[in-house]
């Protein structure tokens, strides 16, 4: 019965079955928003309330925090109630703060790459896990956190309905009240549920891990890839832009000597020709055990040109908590340490 698990209209039928008043409900939506971490800190609800309907907060415990010299980003080591641990990710940024949340303990996408799948997947994570991290933050930091990737360990769209209801809980007026469109849920490419995405959260930004552009490449890096191929991929990526008018975020990581030469470039451009899109490049952060290695910052800088040339913008992402192991690729289901 953890509170965070519950969307606003949930709790107002947990409290009114137990025979409370409606209101008792958004005063302890409005109360678990702020990250109190035991029901006894909610001052204006009476103990019966939470006798009566066993309701509870349930944030993850902080079992380790590291802290990068280079630029002040946080990575937490969380526990959850049943001794599985998670990762998650607090930046700095002059917009405002964000965090990179994990969506599943371990993941079973297998990105050959990525450190997030060297376990494999444990387990999904409630909505009230995924909204945990946020609020276990933002009461480390005493900072509001005002945009939300979900692009930590885990698939967020192998876990739609729990993800699904916690970008409903986290926009909610009544509680974070963070927009739709300071929330990005990242996917390695499962297209029906980029569908579904279309039509539940027109204003929420969709990023796709893309990280190269020909079906044989791509299946040596990214398994999902056969059976999702290139072509059905990008096709339901049209079909999100037609379907909520905005752009879809490509992110490609650079891998020395696997898709970083001029060749994969232009392949690239041409296949996103005409689809409405920014591309993220992303030099490779290490993971010891994948083998692979970061192109050079004058090959990701040469990689943007080319794609601006022929009409596809294009970025290269400053990483931020590199020296904690805190950047893209690089969180895990994590041992305790």
């Amino acid at each position: 019965m953890n509170i965070l698990n519950y969307e606003l209209l949930e709790l107002e039928n947990i409290v009114t079955d137990a025979g409370f008043p409606k209101f008792r409900a958004k005063q302890i939506f409005t109360w678990a928003s702020k990250g109190v971490s035991d029901v006894s800190e909610m001052k204006n609800v009476p103990a019966e309330v939470f006798k009566k309907t066993g309701l509870e907060v349930g944030l993850p415990k902080i079992i380790n925090l590291q802290v990068s010299k280079l630029d002040g980003t946080r990575k937490y080591l969380y526990e959850l109630s049943d001794g599985k641990t998670i990762e998650s990710v607090f930046m700095r940024y002059k917009f405002g703060n964000s965090i990179c949340v994990s969506s599943q303990a371990g993941c079973r996408m297998g990105c050959k790459f990525c450190a997030s799948g060297l376990l494999g997947l444990d387990r999904n994570l409630t909505s009230g896990e995924i909204y945990g991290q946020i609020l276990a933050a933002e009461r480390d930091t005493g900072e509001r956190i005002s945009h939300i990737v979900v692009m930590g360990t885990g698939e967020p769209f192998d876990n739609y309905d729990n993800l699904s209801g916690f970008i409903r809980t986290v926009n909610d007026k009544n509680g974070l009240n963070i927009g739709m469109r300071n929330i990005t849920v990242s996917t390695c490419g499962i297209v029906p549920m980029i569908d579904r995405f279309a039509e539940d959260f027109t204003q929420v930004n969709l990023a796709i891990s893309l990280h190269n552009s020909t079906d044989e490449e791509r299946s040596e890096l990214m398994p999902v890839n056969r059976s999702y191929s290139i072509d059905v991929l990008i096709e339901a990526c049209r079909r999100y832009t037609e379907k909520t008018s905005r752009r879809v975020t490509f992110e490609y990581t650079l891998v020395r000597g696997k898709n970083d030469d001029e060749k994969h470039a232009e392949n690239l451009a041409r296949l996103l020709k005409g689809i409405l899109c920014h591309v993220n490049l992303i030099p490779l952060n290490t993971v010891d055990e994948t083998g692979y290695s970061a192109s050079s910052k004058q090959t990701a800088s040469a990689f943007r040109e080319t794609l601006e040339k022929r009409g596809i913008p294009a970025t290269v992402r400053r990483e931020l908590g590199d020296d904690i192991d805190a950047a893209c690729g690089q969180l895990r289901l994590n041992s305790k340490r």
